[in-house]
């Protein structure tokens, strides 16, 4: 027993070789029997002792060694030497994009791998795999938010321009806001991400299944953030995010915080991402921000990050991510949880944020006429005026009256649709006006959907000063190689590349009612003079067209 105290005392501050060392001297003095009561004595095997003892009497072990060498089992490397090149060559070709790769399109699992290797000949467990890896230096990781892909060759100068405007407005205690619209959520009993802490196993119970309907309530939270008093606010939308929502957003903002945060403010600043509603090339968006500006009596600043660059945003890492933080894991079911959770959001810097529901409705595919745009009170910066511009607190000049189709001389419309030209009679020709002047409008709306992938919801207005009679009678005419696009638009005093854009849809009205064009020999007309060579009888009274 006393024997026993003594190595529960000892041993555990010795190494293996040590232990085994100390025993075979304590067996050896012991004599006869001592290595089966040592081995009682201290747990350790008696083999274990029988091989000290024999240290003990032969040459001791080479420094640094605790096991004579060529003990244990052979690593998996060394026994099969083609196990790493073979791993390499299945891990790799994977992160290499190589398409050759027999795991090119599957998870790089270490089962998988394990099983591939397996299959290949070299019979290897996950674990050995997960080892082999760690000794390569690869190691689990996700992906990692750092391509930016095409940088704007003035995205430096841009920034740079955005910290001095900024600094100028703070300085002169002028209010500097962010705005962004954050990502749009579904409201319901759904599930979200992040996990929030609850009772043991009792989750917060969510639909199975996250399908959306055409008549599922929206939420569209639109930020404002002050800089400079670290105070935000949301305007919680549930219709769409348009222009004038977002402008909505800021008016709400200032008649709800922003003027008593900023009594004596004159200016205000925007800065803004360069996409969404706030888009610099949405003329809703500027045509509302003009209203704001004249209904607060603010001249706003308008300034826009350069594209592909919006996370640099304050607002985004100032407010929005502690917005969600602060909603993970919770169902958003009703507004009224979202404008609760929005607005008990804190930070121990002092970050607090008023929200609120806006019911309002904001229609899509509004737009402004190029007349009216072009009448507000914007003036474009020197630096890229399309990102910087400033708005004044001044009403819109009266639009110019849009120039009315000019009358043209019905001696030159005879000259031009006489038969020689147009290669058929003038009753057949105006028979193919009357017919196709309904279908004129139709190509024109087709084009616009093919442009903005959305029908026109308003009048378009009209973009040739030409009716739709000259419109086709010069289409007839440039098909059958009658007079050139440039001598037509001299003699209809119209621009050559208004006239160039109506060909297109003339000609598919040509198709349309299959009007056989037989074009005329030699070259089109360049001149007048020319032109009056292709008809039999003319008169000279036209000539003063030009």
């Amino acid at each position: 027993m006393a024997l026993r105290a003594k190595f529960d005392q000892f041993l555990p501050h010795l190494d293996e070789r040590r232990r085994r060392i100390y025993l075979a001297s304590e067996a050896a003095a012991i004599g006869h029997g001592g290595i089966t009561l040592v081995a009682a004595a201290s747990g350790a095997s008696a083999a274990a002792i029988a091989r000290g003892i024999a240290e003990l009497s032969g040459h001791p072990l080479p420094a640094g060694r605790v096991r004579a060498p060529g003990a244990g089992g052979k690593p998996v490397t060394v026994t099969d030497p083609g196990l790493l090149p073979a791993l390499e060559a299945l891990i790799e070709p994977h992160t290499r994009g190589d398409p050759v790769s027999p795991l090119r399109w599957t998870t790089l699992s270490l089962r998988s791998l394990a099983s591939t290797l397996t299959t290949q000949g070299h019979p290897v467990r996950a674990a050995t795999v997960g080892r082999l890896l760690h000794t390569l230096g690869y190691s689990l990781q996700g992906t990692a938010k750092t391509t930016e892909g095409a940088s704007h060759p003035d995205r430096d100068a841009q920034f740079t321009h955005i910290n001095a405007t900024a600094a100028a407005f703070l300085e002169d205690n002028q209010p500097v806001i962010s705005v962004d619209t954050k990502a749009k959520e579904w409201l319901g009993n759904r599930d979200r991400p992040g996990r929030t802490w609850r009772p043991g196993k009792n989750p917060i119970r969510v639909d199975c299944h996250t399908f959306t309907t055409s008549d599922q309530p929206v939420v569209i939270p639109y930020g404002i953030y002050d800089i400079a008093r670290n105070t935000g606010w949301v305007n919680v939308g549930a219709d769409h995010d348009t222009g004038e929502f977002a402008v909505e957003s800021i008016r709400r903002w200032w008649q709800q915080r922003g003027q008593k945060d900023h009594p004596d403010a004159s200016r205000l600043l925007i800065t803004a991402d360069c996409g969404g509603s706030n888009d610099p090339r949405r003329w809703t968006w500027k045509k509302h921000l003009a209203a704001f500006a004249l209904e607060s009596g603010l001249e706003i600043t308008v300034c826009h990050f350069p594209p592909g660059t919006s996370k640099w945003n304050k607002i985004e890492h100032r407010m929005f991510c502690h917005i969600t933080a602060n909603w993970r894991g919770r169902p958003l079911i009703s507004y009224q949880v979202v404008i609760e959770t929005i607005a008990a959001t804190t930070t121990r810097t002092g970050l607090s944020i008023g929200a609120e529901l806006d019911t309002g409705r904001y229609d899509l595919g509004t737009t402004v006429p190029p007349a009216e745009f072009h009448a507000l009170p914007i003036t474009p910066h020197a630096f890229h005026g399309d990102w910087n511009y400033t708005l004044a607190p001044v009403a819109p000049r009266h639009p110019e009256p849009t120039p009315s189709r000019q009358q043209i001389d019905p001696t030159l419309t005879a000259m031009l649709t006489d038969p020689a030209l147009t290669g058929m009679s003038r009753a057949a020709f105006d028979h193919l006006v009357a017919i196709s002047e309904p279908y004129w409008d139709a190509l024109a709306e087709a084009a616009f959907q093919r442009r903005f992938h959305r029908p026109r919801s308003y009048l378009h207005p009209q973009t040739s000063s030409l009716d739709h009679y000259h419109r086709l009678l010069t289409a007839l005419l440039r098909r059958r190689r009658a007079v050139t696009s440039t001598l037509l638009a001299q003699l209809l005093k119209v621009g050559r590349t208004n006239l160039s854009n109506q060909f297109q849809d003339g000609h598919r009205l040509l198709d349309l009612h299959r009007v056989a064009v037989t074009p005329l020999p030699g070259t089109p007309a360049r001149t007048l003079t020319q032109l009056h060579a292709r008809i039999p009888s003319h008169d000279d009274t036209c000539t003063d067209q030009l």
